[in-house]
């Protein structure tokens, strides 16, 4: 390693790392939040509806992946998900996935598990009365969560459900282990190449906690103002 702090190397490499690492590191975060938070509402729904099978199911899913380390869960769908595809549509090779999109549905059915319980914690702090009172005006299960539990379980939730798409972000830079090139992966490369691993690590972490630090500054003033509101 070559002696002294080479900042023209960072320089150098700032356009691959952004244009490359950081945009598939923003983008795997946003789709698997918004897949995350789909799935995790559903299940929130089911492990609080009136079907005990549902219920279980949902509760079951939550506890196993829950139980699970994420790195552990990145490698195994990596491997298992072309397995799967070739088993439902019937081909007799593994059908080629790709490592993106093995991402996320990875980090989509895992981030559900972490979703669900916030939303269920959010749907519980409704109070029954306004549930009972959508009930009376013949409303099914569904439509009283969709019109009248959802929207404001949402609103409660929302700092919770940011504080956890931010360690959704810092949890992307796993995917180290099927060598897809996040900002992490990329900064990786470019410290073997440039054999400048200090200067490389220490950008990608002052990366990592400037956005990081900022988007939990945001929960904390969107925590405050909400309990003004309220």
């Amino acid at each position: 390693m070559n002696s002294g702090y080479d900042f023209e190397v960072i320089e150098r490499s700032l356009p691959y790392l952004f244009k490359v690492g950081m945009t598939f590191t923003l983008t795997l975060t946003l789709l698997a939040m918004a897949g995350g938070i789909f799935f995790g509402t559903i299940l929130a729904m089911m492990r609080l509806g009136r079907l005990r099978a549902l219920g279980m199911v949902a509760g079951g899913y939550v506890n196993v992946i829950r139980s699970l380390p994420l790195v552990l869960v990145i490698f195994w769908f990596y491997f298992l998900v072309p397995y799967i595809g070739a088993w439902i549509t019937g081909a007799s090779q593994p059908v080629q996935v790709g490592a993106f999109l093995s991402c996320v549905i990875t980090f989509t059915l895992f981030e559900a598990a972490y979703y669900c319980e916030i939303m269920r914690a959010g749907i519980q702090s409704i109070s029954r009365g306004q549930v009972a009172a959508g009930e009376a005006l013949g409303l099914n299960y569904w439509q009283v969560m969709g019109t009248v539990v959802l929207p404001q379980a949402f609103r409660n939730m929302t700092p919770v459900l940011l504080t956890q798409t931010v360690i959704l972000f810092q949890d992307t830079s796993l995917v180290y282990v099927i060598s897809v090139t996040d900002f992490l992966g990329a900064a990786a490369k470019i410290a073997n190449r440039d054999y400048r691993l200090i200067e490389m690590y220490t950008f990608a972490a002052v990366v990592y906690f400037i956005i990081s630090f900022s988007l939990s500054f945001v929960v904390k003033k969107l925590q405050a103002r909400m309990a003004i509101i309220r």
